[in-house]
């Protein structure tokens, strides 16, 4: 008989747990949907209060981000340390952590005391052997918690990780898009003299990243063209994106040298972005539009086409890319843009396959472009490389082309 009462408790306590995650819930934004989950965790559990905590980009701190019961911890911004405390714990060994009594010799949140929480239940969010977040249920009366309750919280965090991965990763993407589109017009600053064209596509597999370009006047009346890549994607890599191109054009203010223009910037990424890295190409064309001087730290090499010529590489010596070793040495390369001559620079998800090396992608691409229009050669450059599939990486190219002042 007690056997029979057993099974049927647990298959309504699995029958709630469906509760949890029902396709209702799907429609729900991040917030919103935290926020259910956390109350049907309650119900679930006979819990006076729940609280999801989510592990900081750097790893050393969990953030309250959703709270039913315990909403003050979401108010106040409650930041706690990862391997100290109760939900530290949790979080640095990524397994369950109970405590029958709380007091502040066993938690670090003050609001658990003050709430009147007795005893707590909590397992880490993972997302597979990543902990992403902790988990906790608290009650205000002295309770033991069983490893039934321990394994019904360990499922409603399995299915709170991959609703807040998948929420997650959407707002990131959208933000990573959104702040592209900002940084990145679709035709860049026009400059008497010359024709300009750009295009930018996410990379189908890892979405948005950190490619960029840019072209700008100078008060010298040089003119700034660049484009370069930061390694990674998502949002982490387009902010970082964001910062060099910024930074760039304020070191560009201060000096024609393009060599000189990235050292300073290697400088501000070693110091202000540990652990981002960055390839990037800056060509100074002086007034007169004829001379252009050149520096790469690990970039692709850039392709001059003059009419009725074959497209050729600029043979630029790449030195090392921003962050990867403190002061290294630059260099710079001089190069001619003849009348009606063009420019092409290009990121390496436009060339790299993982079915050819790379220096038969820049050769097939320097075999289909031939000096044209801007837009035009933007448009031949996706066409011969992004014909059998799209690309798994970002791609931006930008094509500058000598023209009259007046044409």
């Amino acid at each position: 008989m007690n056997g029979d009462i057993s099974h049927a408790g647990s298959e309504e306590k699995l029958r709630r747990l469906q509760s949890v995650t029902d396709a209702a819930l799907s429609q729900l934004g991040l917030e919103d949907l935290l926020d259910e989950l956390l109350e049907r965790t309650r119900d679930l559990l006979r819990a006076d209060t729940a609280a999801i905590l989510l592990v900081d980009p750097t790893g050393t701190e969990l953030v309250a981000t959703a709270a039913s019961g315990l909403e003050q911890e979401v108010r106040q911004g409650v930041r706690l340390p990862v391997g100290r405390g109760f939900a530290g714990t949790v979080a640095a060994r990524g397994e369950p952590v109970m405590i029958e009594r709380v007091d502040d010799t066993t938690v670090l949140n003050p609001i658990l005391v003050t709430r009147g929480v007795v005893s707590v239940l909590g397992v880490p969010m993972l997302n597979g052997a990543q902990v992403i977040g902790v988990l906790h249920v608290g009650t205000l009366t002295p309770r033991r918690f069983t490893p039934d309750d321990v394994e019904l919280l360990r499922l409603v965090a399995d299915r709170a990780s991959l609703a807040t991965q998948a929420r997650m990763s959407r707002l990131d993407r959208a933000a990573a898009v959104a702040l592209q589109r900002s940084l990145l017009p679709a035709r860049p600053q026009a400059v008497p003299g010359l024709d300009v064209a750009a295009r930018y596509v996410p990379g189908t597999e890892v979405g948005v990243g950190g490619d960029w370009y840019d072209l700008f006047p100078l008060p010298s009346g040089h003119i700034g063209i660049t484009i370069g890549d930061v390694a990674g994607n998502g949002l982490r890599a387009a902010v970082v994106m964001g910062r060099i191109r910024s930074a760039l054009r304020a070191y560009a203010l201060e000096t024609d040298d393009p060599a000189e223009v990235l050292t300073r910037l290697d400088r501000k990424v070693q110091l202000f972005e540990p652990g981002a890295m960055a390839t990037v190409i800056y060509a100074v064309l002086d007034p007169s539009l004829r001379t252009m001087v050149m520096s790469s730290a690990g970039h692709l090499p850039p392709l001059v086409a003059e009419p009725g010529e074959p497209t050729r590489i600029i043979e630029v010596v790449p030195d090392l890319p921003l962050g990867a070793y403190r002061d290294t040495p630059r260099r710079t390369t001089r190069a001619e843009l003849a009348p009606g001559g063009c420019l092409f620079l290009y990121t390496d998800g436009l060339i790299e396959r993982r079915t050819r090396a790379l220096d038969e992608g820049v050769d097939l691409l320097r075999r289909s472009l031939t000096c044209q229009p801007a837009d035009a050669m933007c448009s031949r450059a996706m066409a011969a490389l992004l014909t059998e599939a799209a690309a798994a990486d970002d791609v931006a190219v930008l094509a500058v082309r000598r023209v009259d002042a007046s044409g």
